[in-house]
């Protein structure tokens, strides 16, 4: 089940691994060395921002992965990933079926063709 988390005392470092994971494979599938700072800024950013949460809304996007990949579309977005190889992965996301990711990673794939 690719969308489960394993249960952890702190969600925020579970959603950091989970999303770190992510980016890892997304910038993997692509072939592209992964722009390490704007990652770690990334990581950053969702660190602040499930902080900034109530318990309930940690737990809801614990417990729903489309909060879950809109909460990493945000991180990803504000922290200025999808501004990095961005016409690489633009000419690369015209041909989506030649990707080898799962639909999840529109999340992140279509903020290069906006």
């Amino acid at each position: 089940m690719p969308n489960t988390v394993p249960i952890q005392s702190d969600p925020t470092q579970t959603l950091k691994d989970e999303f770190r994971h992510h980016l890892e494979t997304f910038y993997a599938r692509l072939q592209l060395a992964p722009p390490y700072e704007s990652v770690e800024k990334a990581v950053r950013t969702l660190t602040t921002t499930v902080h900034a949460l109530s318990k309930e809304g940690q737990a809801r996007i614990m417990s729903d992965p489309a909060a879950r990949w809109e909460q990493f579309r945000l991180a990803f977005q504000n922290s200025g990933l999808a501004k990095k190889h961005r016409g690489i992965i633009a000419g690369l996301a015209r041909n989506r079926s030649a990707l080898n990711l799962s639909a999840e990673y529109d999340h992140f794939l279509n903020l290069f063709n906006a």
